[in-house]
């Protein structure tokens, strides 16, 4: 278990290590390469968890949706095409153009975008959602650091009975261990940055909820073995 991991919650982090800054400078720029050379990488159907999460969202009356990591939007349109109002952030402009382009008029209404890296505080007041939901960012190259203190502004940002739902790659992944590490359960592999998670971590993220549910998934070709986890702000 790395050093990060055996800290106490910490308080948000204006900025990472230098070394930290770097490998996110690096990680921004293979993402836009990435979508602007693929913009149809995960196809334009929704994933399962956003299936999901669009569902629950409803049933509950939770109309006003964070999205933190929205990527190519397969998600967001789902959401959106549930009647949803949702705040869809990414640290690629570009592939928010990309996409309200797809939401066109019948969709772009209730959908809001907003660039920004969320190593910084959530750029919202205190109890602005109802929900929140992220497909892969908490398993992106952050530290367990960020990741508390990205917690810690989900919570912030919740309204009392709020729902998160995210995902990540977990340590049973087979692409766990593989690759360049970069510590803290951090791997690089084909150029993308993965924070495998462990139970005792999605458990620390979850301190200032109540943690509701973990649903073991899989995804992709490898195939990719995820984690849903859905927890409530009480």
């Amino acid at each position: 278990m790395s050093k990060l991991r055996d800290r106490g919650a910490g308080k948000l982090v204006a900025g990472a290590a230098p070394a930290d800054d770097h490998v996110i400078g690096d990680q921004r720029r293979h993402w836009e390469e990435t979508f602007a050379a693929n913009p149809e990488m995960y196809g334009p159907e929704p994933s399962e968890p956003g299936r999901y999460a669009a569902t629950r969202f409803v049933a509950e009356e939770l109309s006003a949706v964070l999205e933190l990591g929205a990527g190519q939007g397969r998600d967001t349109l789902e959401l959106l095409r549930h009647g949803l109002e949702v705040h869809a952030l990414d640290f690629a402009p570009d592939a928010l153009v990309g996409i309200a382009a797809l939401a066109g008029p019948e969709l772009a209404g209730r959908l809001r975008t907003t660039v920004h890296d969320v190593r910084s505080a959530l750029p919202y007041p205190e109890r602005s959602f109802d929900a929140c939901y992220s497909h892969m960012l908490f398993t992106m190259a952050l530290t367990t650091e960020e990741l508390d203190a990205l917690a810690g502004e989900v919570h912030r940002v919740l309204r009392p009975g709020g729902l998160c739902i995210y995902t990540v790659r977990h340590t049973g992944d087979a692409h766990y261990g593989a690759g360049r590490s970069l510590g803290d359960d951090r791997y690089e592999n084909g150029g993308f940055v993965i924070h495998f998670f462990d139970r005792s971590l999605v458990e620390r993220l979850a301190a200032r909820f109540d943690l509701e549910d973990v649903t073991a998934f899989e995804e992709g070709s490898l195939p990719r073995q995820l984690w849903r986890v859905t927890m409530r702000r009480a």
